[in-house]
């Protein structure tokens, strides 16, 4: 295939076998850069791993300060990149042929795609996270751990901020405020495997943070924890009652839109009013930790900002046309 495929990886110990094995493989059909800011024993022990084919390279230098390691790796690996379609992939995420297949034909069409994640296989936490993919697919798509790019589109536009939290909103941002046009084929899922216990307790507020982005949906969340409580204190049972249904119908009508059922099982639908509990509660948390830290904890970094508003990233690039206009 006519596509390059970016992994941006940054490890403190060497990665397991299986995403060697996997990106080993996928380099027999397409171009595979790892973008490696692992320090630098790791860095040699990925080198000596990974097959002849794949384009391992650490961090260019002018993004090591970066305060988003994974918008620094994948900035870099577009330096790189031989192919216009370009796959960027975190290192948890597992396609096939037919999947590449389908993103490289929808780049014919759109400059970025979002496709779809699931989880296999699907402990307790994933089953959790499952809720919030359910969710998004009817509040606008959920943003997945990978997307596919068109490499002129973003070169044109001269990259993206690498200094926010939401780097994959930044991206699309970018690239639907330069003039390009975004999809998210609701029919285009990936496979990703799960991550470990820790690993998704660690993520409960950063993740809760990036709605700072979207100013509409941090305050239907920051309203849900008072209003519940509210409800509680009055004893207004059939009001609660109603709402589980509801995210429950929410849930529900996620799993049934574009063969979501194969992919989506009927137990992350039940999940679904602890996953809404979950992200109101940690949306306070989010909060707070704004007010008091000036942004979330991240990689032993405060980031701030969470993305970039539309309407600013527009109002840059008309400025930039028409400075080129008078020029």
């Amino acid at each position: 295939m006519s596509l390059t495929y970016i992994v941006p990886l940054r490890r403190t110990r060497c990665v397991d076998d299986d995403l060697l094995d996997y990106l080993n493989r996928l380099a027999s059909d397409v171009e595979v850069i790892l973008v490696d800011g692992s320090p630098e024993a790791v860095f040699a022990t990925h080198a000596r791993q990974c097959d002849p084919a794949i384009v391992h390279i650490p961090v260019d230098s002018e993004f090591r300060s970066s305060v988003n390691g994974k918008a620094a790796g994948v900035m870099t690996g577009l330096r790189r990149a031989s192919h216009e379609a370009v796959v960027i992939a975190d290192d948890d995420v597992r396609y096939d042929a037919s999947s590449l297949a389908a993103l490289e034909s929808w780049l014919m069409r759109a400059d970025v795609v979002r496709p779809q994640n699931y989880f296999a296989p699907l402990p307790w936490h994933a089953c959790l996270d499952t809720a919030r993919t359910l969710i998004n697919r009817v509040t606008g798509g959920d943003w997945p751990g990978t997307l596919g790019v068109r490499r002129s589109r973003i070169v044109r536009a001269g990259g993206y901020a690498t200094d926010v939290l939401f780097e994959n909103l930044e991206l699309v941002r970018t690239i639907v405020a330069s003039g390009g046009v975004a999809r998210c084929p609701l029919d285009l899922y990936v496979h990703r495997k799960p991550p470990q216990t820790a690993h998704f307790w660690s993520q409960r507020v950063r993740q809760a943070y990036d709605e700072f982005a979207r100013p509409w949906r941090l305050a239907v969340w920051l309203a849900v924890a008072p209003l519940t409580g509210a409800l509680l204190w009055r004893g207004a049972w059939g009001s609660l009652l109603l709402g589980i249904v509801a995210v429950w119908l929410l849930a529900a009508m996620g799993r049934n839109r574009a063969g979501g059922r194969q992919v989506f099982p009927l137990r992350a639908v039940m999940v679904a009013p602890l996953w809404v509990t979950e992200r109101a509660i940690c949306t306070w948390l989010a909060l707070a930790a704004g007010a008091t830290l000036g942004g979330i904890p991240y990689h032993g970094r405060i980031v701030a900002a969470a993305a970039t508003p539309l309407h600013r990233l527009r109002a840059r690039f008309k400025q930039s046309a028409a400075r080129h206009g008078l020029d």
